[in-house]
């Protein structure tokens, strides 16, 4: 009896699927009667290496009593990502957990106690699996998709759009695994044996950036990965599925293009090691096309490059107003005219607006560049340098004017070395809290094409200035505009882009529905400011506004088509659907049913 290869059976077992999904239109949440019994779980429960987990609100234990040490360990624990990672039930953003009901009902669970109100579920996964192990998620995979669950695959709940909670839902945790291997040689699956990396890094879906990092600089190498603070964002999930930015980007490109391979289980229970000579379209698909749509990723190999020493900048312009002429326009506008000389010598980084009050605003430049070769490093050296001199020079006239409003303060206007990335990321990021964590949050972002600020940066300084907590990240150029739009699923808006702009706002307990509703108001108001800029352009999926008109081509570009038809073959069921991710205009608002056809 012949044996069907791995791509007949994905081929058979999409045209059985399909037809079953014509067959059952909406997935089965907790409470309804297709629910799967105590029976079929306690069956699944023999299947997988732990025991089932019952993911509960983070703040559940304050509803007992606030003097529990459990309530204690939460309330010491809300505003750090770390902790909130390790929590089955909790999202970074809180606003994530919650349920709005279609009456403007809110179901949640609030750490203020004191505003006497229920602690309700939410938006918490009903249940799931603690995944330690292909066979786990296979197991979880295969239970979900004989029942039609609403699946979600959470590792560390980092996504502004809260694409891993949904109310009455499944969950697939894959927070637990943490292997890490260096290989001193590594040859991806079926590739030509002289195809070799020098110390490829294997990751497994719940090792978090702060251990990735420790673990390269131990074997004396780097990786192009995330940066916050406390090191909590995972480095194998969404992050890189959506993208990637890093503060290496200029230099190295995303993190969609340092990766050699993936290892995946799709929605028939297939286990797949995926990369340029096996299965290539769902490799190009992994790297840019959304976390939590094609499958449930096991482990990602990247590249690393030997540690290098950088120079870096961190300086903070201070002024009475940034209207247009003042001082800190001009400043924050002659940083906008040179970001693409910037990055095209590897300077990378991050430039936030801090939200102007009535007597103070400010930017902040926290930017980097390896100086591995010296004629590199010095015109690098020189451009920044120049940059800073014009600074200096902008603050001194400015405090001479006469018009207090147009005095800019500069602090740390200067360049530093360091001799490795890893303690440059050790001093300023490895510790304290990442902003907005614990907090209610939605965010929103567009990339600024290259060919619009060398025509008119201007226009998109000031436009910049008019969004409070707007940042400039100079996340793109360079490297990353000398990969092909066509070697990776990820939007091609980031090929051209000269720069990343992320906004956003945040609330605490107890702000009203109006008082949020105002927010996500201005929030959508700068939003279309933006989009006015470049509308051809597009958006970074992973700091993504839940509000753009047309997110296919705002999130994906002329990719989605190709995105959606790889989608059919490896998940034909849609048991992997999220948020504003590929095939989720198919669903209705709560991805629940599908829409008629």
């Amino acid at each position: 009896m012949r044996r069907l290869s791995l791509t007949s059976f994905l081929s058979l077992s999409a045209a059985l699927h399909a037809a079953t999904a014509a067959q059952n239109p909406c997935r089965c949440l907790y409470g309804d009667p297709s629910w799967p019994s105590q029976s079929e779980f306690a069956h699944l429960a023999t299947q997988v290496s732990q025991p089932l987990i019952h993911p509960e609100p983070p703040a559940k234990p304050c509803y007992t009593s606030v003097n529990t040490s459990e309530c204690v360990e939460v309330t010491n624990g809300w505003t750090d990502g770390n902790w909130r990672a390790n929590q089955t039930g909790s999202m970074q953003s809180p606003n994530f957990e919650t349920f709005t009901f279609p009456n403007g009902t809110v179901e949640e669970c609030l750490l203020n106690t004191t505003l006497a109100l229920p602690c309700g579920q939410g938006s918490v996964s009903a249940i799931g699996v603690d995944a330690r192990s292909v066979g786990d998620i296979q197991a979880a995979v295969k239970f979900a998709a004989e029942h039609n669950l609403r699946v979600v695959v959470k590792n560390t709940g980092h996504d502004y759009c809260g694409r891993s909670a949904a109310r009455g839902s499944f969950l697939v945790w894959t927070h637990n695994l943490k292997n890490i291997t260096v290989h001193p040689s590594f040859t991806p699956a079926g590739a030509p044996i002289n195809e070799t990396f020098e110390y490829a890094i294997t990751l497994g879906a719940g090792v978090q950036w702060h251990e990735a990092y420790a673990a390269a600089n131990a074997s004396g190498r780097t990786l192009v990965g995330g940066t916050s603070h406390g090191g909590s964002v995972g480095a194998a999930g969404g992050w890189l599925q959506g993208g990637g930015h890093s503060s290496l980007s200029a230099s190295f490109g995303l993190g969609v293009d340092n990766v050699l391979e993936f290892s995946i289980v799709t929605s028939n229970g297939s286990y797949i090691v995926t990369n340029a000579h096996q299965y290539p379209d769902l490799f190009w698909a992994l790297r840019g096309g959304g976390g939590g749509t094609f499958g449930v990723v096991i482990s990602v190999t990247y590249r690393t490059r030997p540690t290098f020493p950088i120079m870096t900048v961190f300086l903070t312009a201070t002024a009475n107003t940034s209207t247009p002429n003042s001082g800190l326009s001009q400043a924050f506008t002659e940083l906008v005219r040179i970001t693409p000389q910037l990055t095209d010598q590897g300077w990378g980084g991050y430039a936030p607006f801090n939200n102007p009050t009535s007597n103070s605003t400010s930017f902040t430049v926290i930017s980097i560049v390896p100086t591995i070769s010296q004629d590199a490093a010095g015109q690098a050296n020189a451009t920044m340098t120049g940059y800073l001199v014009y600074l200096q020079e902008l603050a001194a006239n400015s405090t001479q004017s006469g018009n207090p409003a147009d005095a800019v303060t500069l602090q740390g206007a200067s360049t530093t070395s360091f001799a490795s990335w890893y303690d440059w990321y050790t001093a300023l990021w490895s510790t304290g809290e990442q902003e907005g964590i614990g907090l209610g949050a939605e965010v929103g972002s567009w990339l600024i094409p290259r060919d619009l600020v060398g025509s008119d940066h201007e226009r998109v300084a000031q436009t910049l200035l008019s969004i409070p907590q707007a940042g400039w990240f100079m996340v793109a150029g360079g490297a990353v505009s000398n990969v092909t739009a066509s070697d990776t699923g990820l939007n091609p808006a980031w090929r051209t882009a000269a720069a990343h702009v992320p906004f956003g706002f945040t609330w605490t307990e107890g702000t009203t529905l109006d008082e949020i509703n105002a927010l996500r108001d201005t929030l959508k108001s700068n939003i279309a400011k933006l989009r006015a800029l470049a509308p051809e352009s597009g958006a970074y999926l992973n700091e993504a506004s839940l509000y753009e008109p047309d997110s296919a081509h705002s999130f994906f570009g002329s990719h989605y088509d190709q995105l959606r038809a790889i989608k059919a073959i490896y998940d034909p069921v849609d048991l992997f659907i999220v948020v504003e991710g590929v095939a989720s205009n198919e669903w209705d608002g709560s991805l629940t049913c599908r829409k008629p056809t």
